[in-house]
């Protein structure tokens, strides 16, 4: 059986090619050991899963796409291995590291601060303040009244406590800023107010800045609103414990192609031959005279069915849908 399937996926990808993602997402995903997963970040597709997120396998995944000149921008995280292969193989891509996972560090310092009072209070106390841990992870703007009165309480007995919530918060804000060089003001003036008491537990993140600085900062030369990020990667992630769970224990192999040749769930675009959009009916930019009307063809415009369909590959949003429908 397990050789019938290994034929039946090397069909499926001798016909189905995703498209060579001009944004691309590299993370990973942990079944049983961590694995690699690629994603089409403009799109919100996932185009492969490796059985690794080593510096060779991913060197060899990027060497073999075609197309792999024209990715212009690769999202990841702090992670060696990702950032060495990315430029080894795609050198004029431009690195970018995940607003995710840097602001993720400066909650993570919050949790340090949290867990260090512990041995000092009573155990009702403990647990009050363990259960309140979400509060403090929680950006000051969503906060609900009764979570800011609670938050108030806990600042008010524990000062440091309160300076590493307004630290976390500073941080925060400076992802909001519009050019690099903003954003490095905004870090060198937040990097002075942290003081001694709270140095150790946010030593991590300013270390981190300081060795990724370049590729963080490419972030910010990137429009608000259209963020370079895999930000819906961790939708991903879930989704595929989830089938994991499911599936009482699937093999990697079975797991990928149930996850990338799943019927229905691939995102798909007619693309046309640039000229048609140029030379064909409709261009604005021609006389009238010139315009073809609709359904002509002609040496300056391309029949519909010389159209090319492209595969983004596995929407993320569709995928969810048939999993909570028991399709897959």
């Amino acid at each position: 059986m397990r050789a019938v399937f290994a034929d039946y996926v090397q069909e499926l990808e001798k016909t189905i090619r995703f498209e060579t993602p001009k944004w691309m997402g590299i993370d990973e995903i942990h079944l049983i050991k961590p694995r690699g997963v690629i994603t089409n970040i403009q799109n919100n597709t996932v185009v492969e899963l490796l059985p690794n997120r080593n510096k060779e396998t991913i060197i060899k995944y990027l060497s073999g796409l075609q197309g792999k000149k024209e990715i212009a921008y690769v999202a990841m995280d702090m992670w060696e291995p990702y950032r060495d292969a990315v430029l080894h193989v795609l050198p004029e891509a431009k690195i970018v590291i995940d607003k995710f996972y840097v602001v993720k560090m400066a909650n993570e310092a919050v949790e340090r601060i949290r867990k260090s009072f512990k041995a000092e209070l009573a155990p009702k106390v403990r647990r009050t303040l363990m259960h309140d841990r979400y509060t403090l992870l929680k950006r000051e703007s969503e906060l609900t009244d009764k979570e800011a009165l609670l938050l108030s309480g806990w600042a008010n007995n524990f000062p440091t406590l309160a300076l590493a919530y307004r630290l976390k918060e500073d941080f925060f804000k400076i992802y909001d800023a519009q050019t690099r060089n903003d954003a490095l003001v905004l870090f060198a003036n937040w990097e002075i107010s942290v003081t001694h008491e709270v140095r150790d537990a946010f030593s991590d993140l300013i270390r981190a800045w300081r060795n990724w600085q370049p590729h963080i900062l490419n972030y910010f030369d990137h429009p608000v609103n259209q963020p370079i990020t895999n930000a819906y990667t961790e939708s991903l992630n879930s989704l595929i414990r989830v089938m994991n769970r499911l599936g009482r224990g699937y093999s990697f192999e079975a797991l990928r192609a149930k996850i990338l040749f799943s019927e229905g769930a691939f995102k798909k675009e007619l693309q046309r031959p640039k000229f048609e959009r140029r030379m064909g009916y409709g261009n604005p930019d021609l006389p009238v005279m010139f315009r073809m009307a609709p359904g002509m063809v002609g040496k300056d415009k391309v029949d519909e069915t010389e159209a090319t369909e492209v595969n983004y590959g596995v929407d993320i949003s569709i995928l969810t849908r048939m999993i909570e429908a028991g399709e897959i």
